[in-house]
């Protein structure tokens, strides 16, 4: 069972699992109460069925057999929260558990289904417990990115691919010192974990360009640090960052090669 943040991306939902040979069929409140039953018949009697909706089945519906609840949205509500993710909950003799695919960071938010809550403490003061709900913003920025596995194997040499920009913004500013240093720090970085896995500086060149999606990472948090996000200037710091590491790269690959390796690079 999946729920949608609207009708428009319910129907793309459909398409999608559609096109992909998936028994799938969308059901929203535009639906007559013949179509609605027709499709909850089709649904209950149909192998791996999946029905995908906005929050019409929240309430009002129980099929005891549904074994994954996707979220395809955030909600702020705990009440929906709990609706949604309840609908896959009921235990049967050959059912004692059930999937749930969130990708609105919900989890992250209320924290898990079913989890112990402090009903009195929202209850006493439900103005402080709305403001502490955080938003799909502040919670991604707490998420490190991930190198997809084909380009994190490029880098298998490395111990250490992760560079905490908040963290290094922070200590940057204590010492008194200019912002720009964080991000001379992470070129630095970087150059370093393209070094360690080369044998040349093509090799190093060809490695920075697999790099992209993680630098816009870093600028992306860096800008936020430094609370200057308009798309112009972060394009401006994406392409000069890109242009500053190539260059770093070029002029002190020898040097700092023989660093990490304790020999210069072995000339063919």
């Amino acid at each position: 069972l999946i729920f949608n943040n609207g009708i428009h991306t319910s129907i793309q939902v459909y398409h999608a699992f559609k096109k992909a040979g998936y028994p799938i069929a969308h059901l929203d409140n535009t639906n007559t109460k013949k179509e609605r039953d027709f499709i909850l018949r089709w649904f209950k009697k149909t192998p791996n069925a999946i029905i995908t909706s906005v929050s019409i089945l929240t309430t009002g519906f129980d099929e005891p057999t549904i074994e994954s609840i996707i979220l395809n949205r955030a909600t702020k509500s705990l009440t929906l929260y709990y609706q949604m993710i309840g609908r896959g909950s009921r235990i049967l003799d050959n059912k004692s558990t059930f999937n749930v695919i969130d990708l609105g960071n919900n989890f992250h938010r209320f924290g898990a289904w079913g989890a112990d809550l402090d009903w009195q403490r929202m209850f006493r003061a439900p103005d402080y417990y709305l403001d502490a709900i955080l938003s799909d913003e502040e919670i991604e920025g707490a998420f490190r990115f991930e190198f997809p596995s084909d380009i994190k194997k490029e880098f298998a040499k490395s111990s250490e691919l992760y560079f905490d920009i908040k963290k290094e913004y922070l200590s940057t500013i204590r010492a008194g010192e200019s912002s720009k240093k964080v991000l001379e720090r992470s070129i630095i970085h970087h150059a370093k974990i393209c070094i360690e896995n080369s044998e040349d500086v093509y090799d190093s060149l060809a490695l920075a360009k697999m790099l992209g999606e993680e630098i816009d990472d870093r600028i992306n948090r860096y800008s936020k640090c430094i609370s200057k996000s308009t798309h112009n200037f972060i394009t401006w710091l994406k392409d000069d960052y890109r242009k500053k590491l190539k260059a770093y790269l070029r002029a002190n690959f020898e040097i700092d090669f023989e660093k990490i390796h304790g020999h210069p690079p072995i000339e063919e």
